[in-house]
Parts: C-alpha cells; structure tokens; sequence
C-alpha cells in the first residue's frame, strides 16, 4: 500500500531536514506517494503569502503531512497582512487541536538526566494564542478598555497605553484535548495524566479547564489523574522528572513545558511533534526552528524530523517500521559516531558528520536493526 504524503520543506534549513527525512523514511521500506511543496518566508518573496493554496490542497488530498521548520519572525514580513504563524494557521485550517510532543531520552544525548519519558498534549486552538488581540492605541482598543472596566464596576484598572489579549477556554475545547490525553495513555499503556493550570488565579479560564478536566478523568478509573498549578510543575519537572507521565495543558503552558521537558532530555533537536484532530487529518514536524544562520551547510540535526516521522509511521498504522526507524536512530545516537556536532560530547569535535551523512548512516543502521 502506497500512502500519499505531503512532505512541505519549509525553510531556512528546512529544505536539508525535509531532503534527508524523505531518504530515510522511504528507506524503511513503506511505500510513499510523496506530494512536496513549499511554505515560509522563502516562497513568499515569490508567491507573496508564507502559505500558498496548493500546500492547503495538498493536505486536504493526502490527509497526512510532515512539515520541515518554518520561520515565524517577530515582525511580519513587509506587506504580508495577518502573518502570524504558518504554524498556527495550519493548525487551525485542519482543527488540530491536539498538539503531541513526546520527549524521551536516548542514551548518547548529552543531559543532566536520564530514564526520561514524559507525554505533552497541549490544547492548539484556544488559550492566549488564540490571536484575539487589540493593539495599544486604537479607537477600539480605548473602546474596548473602557467596556472591560465598565463590565467589572470599576474592580478592573486597565492603563490606557495598554494592549489587549483574550484569553477563550472552552469546555468543549478542554474536553477533546483531554480526552485524547486519556485515550492516549489508555492506548500506549501509561500510567497518569496530570492536567496542568493556574485556576488558582485565572478562576474563569484555567478553573474551567480544571473542572473540565476532572470530569473527563472520571471516564477513565484505571489511569491515574491529577492536577499542577503550571509554576510549581516547572519545579517539579526539574527535581522528579520521573513522578510524571502524560501532561495535559492549556495552549500556552503547553509551548512553554514542551521546551521544558525538551531541555531534561538533550534540547529541542530530538523533540518530535505531531498535530491531531478530528477529521482525519494529521501534520507531524519537528518542535525546533528553521535556523536560518546554518541554511545550506549540511550542518543541523535531523533526529527531531526523524522522530517525527517515526511518529507518522505510527499514525499510518505502519508500527513495525516505526519501531525500526526510531530503533536505528536511537543505535546511531548510543554509538556517537556519525552525528552532528550537537549529539558529540565536544561540539568541536572535528569527526561530527552532517546533515546528509547522519541521516545515511541511518538508513544503514535500518538495514541491520532488528526489532
């Protein structure tokens, strides 16, 4: 069976990543019908927009894509209205609300902590990134402010020189989210799901994602649950990272523990994602930027791509390929032979491969591993 994939190439280093994990993927042996196009700040200096229709209409066709990094500046690029996040927009053109970034340790990764094996699923759609924002300054924004302190009987004291951000959580938004946190652990064998929050303070919000999110629990007596306030569980996943197992998060908490969980097992470099939803649509990439200041020099990382695409393989129902690529990529790693710099124990180690040789000697260990 041949399964239509679109593979988007991103860019700045993109492009290289893309290259490589199209080689290696299809050196598992799946068969793919591969669909590539181009997204980002590249193809807009042609095309005038970061995502052009046909990557719409490719995933829309092929119901799967595996996205290379993609640059999101600061600052919009001159003359593009509404820039955000090719990121973000994808994720709400599909409804993948389901934001999924294992991070696990792979003997080999320099770190400060081993036996790492922890599951986020951060909620895509809602919380601060939702993209309701007013700017400092306008005639809205001042109308705005004016109706919030109205509204709170003057218990509200908002400056007049401010910016407004709203933050929507919703129960219907928290419940799917959660419950695919629960069918996933249910699914995979995990043990506990911990819902993390700040209800303490945002009563209205993150209460309702609380609240929201114990009654999902009550569908599902044999795991676990539990709750964390989102500071004390930065502290907790610093000093026990092993007392937890799937994290389930509003949107921003979600971004902010994602990194964090990514730096107790080596960096963002070997932290996959994937972004689920209800329709059968599916985008994986890797959680990491496009490192426009290494474009062109078979130079970055490709595990996080890799691992993404082994993500894929499961999704595609292919489980047997996807233990051998993530089993190969893991023996390449333990033995530190051909990495890149990052994965050496000196970064300046003159015998770091690149991006290319990396992910040859990959597709060499696939040829050999055993599962």
């Amino acid at each position: 069976m041949r399964h239509p994939v679109t593979l988007i190439r991103g860019d700045g280093t993109g492009p290289e990543l893309a290259a490589v994990t199209k080689t290696v993927l299809d050196a598992t042996g799946v068969q793919f019908e591969w669909h590539e196009v181009d997204a980002g700040v590249d193809i807009m200096e042609k095309v005038g927009t970061p995502l052009p229709d046909d990557v719409l209409k490719s995933i829309q066709k092929t119901k799967t894509a595996i996205k290379a990094p993609i640059t999101t500046p600061v600052n919009p690029p001159k003359g593009v209205v509404n820039f955000r996040s090719v990121n973000v927009a994808l994720r709400k053109e599909f409804d993948l609300y389901a934001c999924l970034r294992p991070c696990k340790s792979y003997p080999g990764v320099r770190s400060r902590y081993t036996g790492i094996d922890l599951v986020i699923f951060r909620e895509n759609t809602e919380d601060l990134y939702a993209g309701i924002e007013f700017e400092q300054g306008t005639e809205t924004t001042k109308k705005l402010i004016e109706t919030i302190v109205g509204f709170a009987g003057g218990k509200a004291k908002i400056r007049p020189d401010s910016g407004i951000s709203i933050k929507p959580i919703s129960i219907s938004g928290t419940e799917r989210i959660v419950k695919a946190a629960f069918e996933y652990a249910v699914k995979k064998g995990r043990k506990k799901v911990t819902a993390v929050h700040k209800s303490n303070i945002m009563k209205f919000t993150d209460g309702l994602f609380l609240a929201t999110a114990k009654k999902v629990a009550e569908r599902y007596p044999q795991i676990a649950f539990e709750d964390r306030i989102v500071d004390n569980m930065c502290m907790q996943l610093v000093q026990k990272p092993e007392d937890y197992d799937v994290l389930v998060l509003p949107n921003l908490y979600g971004d902010i523990l994602s990194d964090l969980c990514a730096g107790l097992i080596g960096g963002l470099g070997i932290a996959p994602g994937a972004n689920l939803g209800d329709g059968g649509i599916a985008i994986f990439e890797a959680t990491h930027g496009s490192a426009p200041k290494y474009k062109g020099q078979d130079k970055v990382n490709p595990t996080a791509m890799l691992l993404s695409g082994v993500l894929m393989l499961e999704h595609l129902g292919e489980i047997e390929a996807a233990k051998r690529l993530e089993a190969a990529i893991a023996q390449v790693i333990k033995e530190g032979k051909k990495v890149t710099y990052d994965l050496k124990a000196d970064r300046n180690d003159p015998t770091a491969v690149g991006t290319r040789a990396m992910g040859q000697a990959i597709c060499d260990a696939l040829r050999l591993v055993r599962v």
